[in-house]
């Protein structure tokens, strides 16, 4: 047996719910780009979790069950005003998430019924959980969620307490289309080896939180934007980037394991920045990406991903820095959700094996000959 680093190359699963192939993203065949312009996040939830899109009918109900199932536990609510206030947002998120689980009679009804209603609670419930804690820790009260509206919309409203502006519901929504799923990534795996043990999908939601937590995989929009402003100014992007490329140092929010000739999401997303950009009038953050995409790209060949221009969209928003990748978990856990009901589909349990490469023919010495 030989290891392969990182897994890369590795294929572990079957799955029918999204892919990658020659640098196309898909989820259930459909294109991301039809998606991003054409779907809302709701449809595209649905789409995940069932395998086709709604009709009209589907999608209000599901629009009303995500607003009846919107409202957090209370006990839930209390634990969060708990929480030391300069506490680590996604540590507060994964405490949260497995806590739900505490509060829910069907939590450990594994019927595809049961675990399918589990997953609209949980996409209902993450984006009040992330409102809430960040308005807790600001000495605010919690904004009750609305029903009727898509979550986009939803999130906005209960982050500041008042009506979001119509293009600033776009940008979220077409960020949360844009996250939403992404084949086998760290997260998503850590999701399905949690509940190949036959562990509940509170269990495997919390796990693949953790997994996001990590600067590596969710974290690195949040990394963009430190640069951005250690960066400051357009005047300063050249030689700050130029040094890095000098110095052969990583600039976040580049290149991809997965894609060779560029995260097809990007594009989408700069975009956004762009309008988002021209609402407020202060296009400096949009100004810069570009300038900073055009040193890195026409000198190393890296383009940018997903994670590049989400954080000058998020910061435009209003929102902070450290809620990025909680946003991220808004958007994935109706990834997650779908990885889970597939893998209980036809599960078996996730157990590979190591190379081992530590020392052999080793004797076991009693204490009092021990050096």
């Amino acid at each position: 047996m030989t290891a392969t680093k990182g897994l890369e190359g590795i294929v572990a699963a079957s799955s029918s719910i999204s892919s990658i192939i020659d640098g196309v993203l898909t989820y259930r065949g459909i294109n991301i780009d039809e998606l991003a312009e054409r779907a809302s996040f709701e449809e595209v939830a649905y789409l995940l979790w069932h395998g086709k899109l709604p009709n009209r009918a589907e999608l209000d109900a599901l629009i009303a069950q995500l607003g009846d199932y919107a409202k957090v536990p209370a006990e839930v609510i209390e634990g969060l005003r708990l929480y030391p206030k300069n506490s680590n947002a996604m540590a507060a998120l994964r405490t949260a998430v497995s806590s739900l689980a505490l509060y829910d009679a069907e939590a450990n009804d594994m019927s595809r019924e049961a675990n399918i209603r589990k997953a609209v609670k949980l996409q209902a419930q993450l984006p009040a959980l992330v409102a809430a804690y960040a308005r807790i820790r600001e000495g605010k009260e919690p904004v009750t969620p609305k029903k009727g509206v898509g979550i986009a919309h939803n999130f906005l409203y209960m982050l500041t307490g008042e009506e979001p502006a119509n293009v600033a519901v776009e940008a979220m929504d077409k960020a949360l289309v844009l996250h939403a799923d992404h084949e086998l990534n760290a997260s998503t795996f850590a999701a399905r080896v949690t509940v190949a043990t036959l562990s509940d999908i509170y269990s495997g939601v919390t796990s693949a939180i953790g997994a996001l937590k990590g600067p590596l995989h969710g974290g690195a929009n949040e990394a963009v934007m430190v640069m951005l402003d250690e960066i400051g100014s357009i005047a300063n992007v050249e030689p700050y980037i130029q040094n890095k490329l000098n110095n052969k140092e990583k600039i976040m929010g580049f290149g991809h394991r997965v894609y060779r000739n560029g995260d097809p999401r990007a594009k989408h997303l700069m975009e956004m920045s762009r309008q988002l950009g021209k609402l407020k009038g202060d296009m400096k953050l949009y100004e810069m990406s570009v300038k900073i995409e055009d040193l890195v790209t026409g000198q190393k060949g890296l383009k940018p991903n997903v994670d590049f221009y989400s954080a000058s969209c998020y910061t435009m928003l209003g929102i902070p820095r450290d809620l990025f990748t909680p946003i991220f978990a808004i958007s994935r856990v109706s990834g997650w959700t779908a990885h889970i009901l597939e893998q209980f589909e036809d599960n078996r349990l996730i157990r590979p094996r190591a190379e081992y490469v530590g020392p052999a023919d080793q004797h076991y010495v009693p204490i009092a000959e021990r050096g």
